[in-house]
């Protein structure tokens, strides 16, 4: 599956942003949908997953309460939602699918999209 991730940008602290990860090339249905994050100087961390049809999702430790993933099958389309964002959430956010349950070890999924940059600044 082909995978584009849209949606970063620049943004306050205590701002909100919307990630998309648009999957084209297969039956996306079939597949679990992760994200993760790499800042400069720092290993690509784990943020949310969801499973092939929902509702299952892992959110990581590090945005539990301010972070959401949900899936639109029909639009072959997942999104992560970012609320109360912090300088520390500044990365490059990847999202990443792999056949069946979804799994929050990165080489684990075997399709990845290019990336969005996600600055949190004031």
């Amino acid at each position: 599956v082909q995978l584009q991730a849209s949606g970063g940008g620049l943004v306050q602290p205590g701002d909100s942003l919307r990630l998309s990860c648009a999957a084209s090339g297969a039956t996306f249905s079939g597949y679990s949908v992760a994200w993760f994050r790499q800042a400069p100087g720092k290993e690509r961390e784990f943020v949310a997953a969801i499973n092939r049809a929902g509702p299952a999702t892992k959110i990581g430790d590090s945005v539990q309460g301010r972070f959401s993933i949900s899936r639109d099958n029909a639009k072959n389309t997942v999104y992560l939602q970012m609320n109360s964002l912090k300088p520390e959430d500044t990365a490059v956010y990847f999202c990443a699918a792999r056949y069946g349950a979804y799994v929050i070890r990165s080489l684990q999924y075997s399709d990845w999209g290019q990336g969005t940059q996600v600055t949190v600044s004031s």
